[in-house]
């Protein structure tokens, strides 16, 4: 017991989490979730999926959500380093539209619990970055919903990103400030922004 850091962000149903790690000159060992510790901090979500992406630099992934079976979701990543975004879709919430974003790396082993109710994304900062994900309910083909990922209603400052807001999720002309062209899916750049897109 008593193995994880909890941190509750400034958006309520967000918390980063920072296990105990235990190394010496061999390595390390790091529990990377038990339920215990998850329930003495307050935490008790049950999840029923475990899924793991690979990207490479440059590439954003967001900003999801599923729309009738919301999932809740803790995220790491076990190679590289992303800038990991949440952006509260709760309309009864007093932050609605409000993000909150945490870098999640290999190194620093954090964690990032993002309740229902949130879009999700993140943006790769390195070479290659893989992602781990416990989801708190099972993927639903036809439910995802988006939201644009640089609606200047919301103001994500992702980190390292150059570009101008052109009127659209269009990754044209955004880049990262070493040269590396970003890079999303064609369904992720036809999303819209707040005022026109699904909320809890």
């Amino acid at each position: 017991m008593g193995q994880i850091k909890v941190t509750k962000a400034p958006i309520e149903g967000l918390y980063v989490i920072e296990p105990t790690v235990h190394g010496d000159e061999r390595g390390y060992f790091v529990e990377t979730y038990n339920q215990n510790d998850m329930h003495e901090a307050g935490l008790d979500m049950v999840f029923v999926q475990d899924n793991q992406s690979m990207s490479t630099k440059g590439v954003l992934r967001g900003l999801h959500f599923q729309k009738e079976y919301p999932q809740g979701k803790l995220v790491r990543v076990i190679k590289g380093t992303v800038f990991d975004v949440a952006v509260d879709l709760r309309t009864d919430s007093k932050t609605y539209g409000q993000w909150y974003g945490v870098e999640l790396s290999a190194e620093n082993m954090k964690q990032f619990y993002i309740s229902e109710g949130f879009a999700h994304g993140f943006l790769v900062l390195s070479d290659v970055a893989e992602f781990c994900y416990k989801v708190t309910d099972f993927y639903h083909p036809g439910d995802e919903g988006g939201l644009a990922w640089n609606d200047p209603e919301i103001g994500i400052e992702w980190p390292q990103l150059q570009g101008a807001y052109a009127g659209s999720a269009s990754a044209e002309d955004y880049c990262l400030t070493d040269g590396t062209k970003l890079n999303l899916s064609e369904k992720d750049q036809k999303w819209n922004g707040l005022k026109d897109t699904f909320h809890f």
